[in-house]
């Protein structure tokens, strides 16, 4: 079983979008860490995907000046805070929203949420291998 996730610190976030109830952060790449289960290497890959929160309100960021690189922040969904990384895949009902910090003006995109999940584009894209001595 493989697990990944996405680095927030370096993706890059190329716009987000309100409309129809739903807040839609795009990165473009964004970088992903896989790992093996039992395995001590990593690999990096890119893929370009979005964000989508459902009954989203954007509460911060509507004027953040993208694209920009992202440093880092908080994914919720519902009881679990994840920081500085996402779960691939990740869906979920509930509470939900994010507060991501730009790195070129410190700018934070906030959002409140009651759903959220990854649309992920074609398929990832391998970068480098990643030996942990």
């Amino acid at each position: 079983m493989d697990l990944t996730s996405i680095e927030l610190a370096g993706s890059v976030i190329s716009a987000v979008k309100v409309a129809d109830g739903e807040v839609r952060i795009r990165f473009e790449p964004a970088y992903l860490l896989q790992r093996m289960a039992g395995a001590e290497n990593m690999s990096r890959w890119w893929q370009n995907l979005e964000l989508v929160f459902e009954e989203a309100e954007l509460l911060e960021g509507a004027e953040a000046g993208l694209p920009a690189t992202c440093a880092g922040g908080d994914v919720i969904d519902n009881v679990y805070t994840y920081r500085d990384m996402i779960p691939v895949p990740l869906e979920g009902r509930g509470r939900a929203g994010c507060s991501l910090r730009l790195e070129e003006n410190g700018t934070t995109i906030r959002v409140e949420a009651e759903g959220v999940r990854l649309e992920q584009e074609d398929h990832p894209r391998y970068i480098e291998h990643i030996s942990r001595k």
